[in-house]
C-alpha cells in the first residue's frame, strides 16, 4: 500500500554543529504535566503489605521502578514503599527496635503510611509549572507525591499520577536536594540521633 506521506528534505550534519541544551530555569518553566508520571498511560505496580523487603527489591528490579504501591488484603493503598525505604536507614533502624534479621522485614514495616502521604489535585497540576512541583517537593520533604482526580460522583477520587524528584531530576539534568521532614516525635529523635 503506497504511503500518503511525502520525503522531507534532508542534508548531512556539519562538524560544527552543536546541540541545544535548555536552561533549566527554562524547564522549570515548563508545565507541570511534562514530568507526572501519568498512570492513564503508564502502569502502576502494587505489592501486598505483608511482602518481605528483599521481594520488595526484587520486584522493583523487574519492574524498572523505583516505588510501589502497598496494598492490603482487601487490595486497598495502605501507603507507598521506596527503593529508598527498601536501600536506605529504614531497615536498619527497624531492626534495632525490633531486632530480628533483614529476611523478616515486612513491606508494612517501612512503608510510609497512606495517612502520611501528600496528594495534589490534578485541577491544580494542570496549571502548574515544573518549579511549583519542585518546591511543594521540598517544602513537605518528600520525595514522591501522589496526584489525585475527582471521580464522576463528585467525592471519591483516584490516583492518577506521580510526581518523583528522581524522574524530574533525570528530566531537568539536575539534582533535587529534598531534606526529609520529620513528623513523629520518633522521626524527630531518629533525626537528632543520627546526627552523632
Amino acid at each position: 500500500m503506497p504511503s500518503t506521506f511525502k520525503l522531507l528534505s534532508y542534508s548531512d550534519i556539519s562538524p560544527e554543529t552543536q546541540i541545544t541544551q535548555p536552561s533549566h530555569t527554562a524547564l522549570q518553566e515548563d508545565p507541570a504535566k511534562t514530568v507526572l508520571t501519568d498512570l492513564n498511560k503508564i502502569k502502576a505496580f502494587t505489592i501486598d503489605a505483608a511482602a518481605t523487603i528483599d521481594f520488595a527489591n526484587s520486584k522493583m528490579i523487574a519492574c524498572g521502578v523505583r516505588l510501589l504501591f502497598v496494598m492490603n488484603v482487601d487490595n486497598k493503598l495502605v501507603g507507598l514503599v521506596t527503593a529508598s525505604d527498601l536501600l536506605g536507614e529504614k531497615p536498619i533502624t527497624h531492626l534495632q527496635k525490633h531486632g530480628g534479621t533483614r529476611a523478616n522485614i515486612l513491606v508494612q514495616d517501612i512503608m510510609t503510611a497512606r495517612d502520611k502521604l501528600k496528594t495534589l489535585q490534578m485541577a491544580d497540576v494542570a496549571k502548574a509549572k515544573v518549579g511549583n512541583i519542585i518546591e511543594t517537593l521540598k517544602a513537605f520533604g518528600r520525595q514522591h507525591i501522589l496526584v489525585v482526580d475527582k471521580l464522576d460522583d463528585g467525592t471519591s477520587e483516584r490516583i492518577c499520577g506521580i510526581f518523583s524528584t528522581s524522574q524530574i531530576s533525570r528530566q531537568l539534568g539536575i539534582e533535587i536536594n529534598i531534606t526529609p521532614i520529620a513528623n513523629t516525635f520518633a522521626e524527630v529523635e531518629s533525626a537528632i540521633a543520627s546526627s552523632f
